[in-house]
């Protein structure tokens, strides 16, 4: 399917039931959870301006982007905050992107990267760090990652490991997870 009059607007609740469906088919079940949706929407939204966007084709979802505030997460034993050069209060977090298989090749990806990170500026960030699926097909997601300007940190092997013991299927791996992450930041 080649994508007609893609129209993008901001994550709503409304949205949710389509964002975790597709976000389990893309990922693998368990990846979303209306809980933790519910969640990340939280905080994706900062000072009135919201990080989350989705894409539609018609009333069809195209795909989704999960982005945090600055000062709205926090890091854990896969993040590297003395090497990000920057103070961990000004960086946000790019939680995941995710388009519908039949729209990938088009350019809505590096759409809602942008409206994102347009929504973090707006919302004081200086920057924003991700982990990136070093198991993608052809590494597609680093690729993508870093043609957005996106540096790496560090890499961290078995990233997903324990979200997959705790009921996350991963797409290869099932619910035994040895997927790798590269810690990446792109700054604004």
């Amino acid at each position: 399917m080649t994508p007609n009059n893609i129209h993008y607007s901001e994550l709503q609740a409304t949205d949710f039931a389509e964002v975790i469906a597709l976000g389990n088919k893309v990922h693998g079940e368990g990846y979303l959870t209306a809980a933790l949706l519910e969640k990340y929407y939280q905080q994706g939204i900062a000072g009135g301006v919201n990080a989350g966007v989705v894409a539609r084709s018609g009333t069809v979802l195209a795909g989704f982007r999960l982005a945090f505030a600055a000062g709205q997460w926090q890091t854990d034993l896969w993040c590297s905050p003395d090497l990000w050069q920057l103070p961990e209060a000004s960086v946000a977090y790019f939680k995941c992107n995710t388009v519908a298989p039949d729209f990938q090749g088009h350019g809505i990806g590096g759409r809602l990267l942008q409206l994102s990170i347009t929504a973090l500026k707006q919302q004081g960030a200086k920057a924003g760090v991700a982990h990136l699926w070093q198991q993608s097909p052809g590494n597609a997601a680093v690729k993508y990652f870093s043609r957005h300007g996106g540096v790496l940190v560090k890499e961290h092997p078995d990233k997903w490991r324990q979200d997959s013991l705790n009921g996350y299927a991963c797409v290869i791996c099932g619910f035994n997870c040895h997927c790798s992450a590269a810690e990446m930041i792109l700054r604004f």
